[in-house]
């Protein structure tokens, strides 16, 4: 049953906090990937081990998308945000004072449930944005994602180097308790707009994903970018604090503001895509990705080769992933919790699959065999996008669904 009412205005001080906590929240995915080194020493784990820590909160948050995500169609988003913000402090405090490898990952993977906060703003703008603005408000909503995926690893990084790896968590656990409280007080309290037992609920997802060829196609390509995206960063530290840069956590968290530059696309793709359409900001974004990871192939054991590729690398992914989401949240406004849910999930899914994947990747073929990897994945994705776009078949389908 479809909720008629005449939904709560986004006013400017509402939409700052939403992005801010959006921020605060992502952070939590990636503050351990600058860590790896520490926590490897610490707890003497090997090389396959240590790839397992980004993966555990990676499939938290997947596991998270497909469970918890799809709930915000039929209980109340605020509601929801207050449960899994106490389990985000809580998890936080156990990464804090885990004893060992086992209770770490636990920790993690509780983390990436957590961190589901992200997944309940997300829909709570498209579903107050009017028409017009909802890529301009997404943007500005996916702007506070951007910063909190590049400035976690600064932040945690510097934490690090003068507390320890632990006292991340710890300022964490804070943080995520203080937004916890502000969302319950200042976000509105929507109605479902839908009526499913929960075990109907998550079947509904895998309809919708059968009946929408573009949720198909957008969810495997943005997979895609995002395992090489993750396979990157995962193995960043690994790479700057061996030979021949020797950097410290701190130094190698540092890259995290060269990644700033994703800032840049995701604004500019909020602004251009309800004027010029998604299908084609999404492939020039995917050709920087492209060209980011032939740079790092080749240039990728110098620093300048490193500083390009990543401003390549983060201007393509968040400059694709803005009109990548406003085109599923387009596709049915009753069900924009399920849509992003199965969208997320794939993205997710592979984010933690590249992460694993690109340590490994690493350790038996080196700095440029994961980038041979990243390229791979990328290419791959761009194909798959063009393919969707001009294959005769579907174009028809695909200009219908991205009106």
């Amino acid at each position: 049953m479809s909720d008629t009412s005449t939904p709560t205005p986004l006013s400017r001080p509402l939409l700052l906090l939403m992005a801010t906590a959006i921020a605060a929240m992502a952070a939590n995915l990636y503050y351990n990937q600058p860590l790896l080194p520490s926590i490897q020493q610490t707890l003497g784990l090997d090389d396959g081990a240590v790839g397992l820590v980004p993966s555990a909160t990676q499939l938290g948050y997947a596991a998270a998308i497909l469970f918890i995500s799809p709930l915000g169609d039929v209980m109340s988003r605020r509601s929801l945000i207050g449960y899994l913000s106490i389990l985000l402090t809580l998890s936080l405090l156990a990464v804090f004072v885990a004893p060992g490898f086992f209770v770490l990952i636990i920790a993690f993977f509780a983390v990436g449930l957590g961190a589901n906060i992200t997944q309940q703003l997300l829909p709570i703008g498209a579903s107050l944005a009017p028409p017009a603005r909802k890529g301009a408000i997404m943007g500005t909503l996916m702007t506070g994602l951007t910063i909190g995926i590049l400035l976690s690893r600064t932040v945690s990084g510097t934490i690090a180097e003068y507390f320890g790896w632990r006292a991340v968590f710890l300022v964490a656990a804070g943080m995520a308790a203080l937004f916890g409280v502000l969302l319950r007080m200042n976000l509105p309290d929507n109605k479902p707009k839908v009526s499913l037992s929960y075990p109907a609920l998550i079947v509904s997802m895998f309809g919708l994903l059968r009946k929408h060829r573009l949720l198909r196609e957008s969810a495997l390509t943005g997979a895609l970018w995002f395992a090489a995206f993750n396979a990157l960063w995962a193995t960043l530290a690994i790479h700057v604090t061996g030979e021949p840069f020797d950097y410290s956590v701190q130094q190698a968290g540092l890259f995290g503001l060269v990644g700033m530059a994703g800032i840049l696309g995701a604004k500019l793709a909020g602004r251009l895509v309800d004027t010029h359409g998604p299908a084609r900001i999404i492939a020039v974004a995917l050709g920087l990705v492209v060209a980011s990871f032939a740079v790092l192939a080749i240039w990728g054991d110098s620093m300048a080769g490193l500083v390009i590729g990543i401003i390549l690398l983060d201007l393509g992914v968040f400059g694709a992933q803005i009109p990548n989401q406003v085109r599923v949240f387009s596709i049915d406004p009753n069900a924009q919790s399920r849509m992003n849910a199965v969208y997320m999930l794939g993205y997710y899914i592979a984010a933690a699959l590249g992460s694993a994947v690109g340590v490994k990747v690493m350790s038996v073929a080196g700095w440029h065999g994961m980038a041979m990897f990243g390229l791979a994945l990328a290419s791959l994705g761009l194909v798959h996008h063009l393919w969707h776009q001009f294959s005769l078949p579907g174009r028809a389908t695909s200009s219908r669904e991205q009106s």
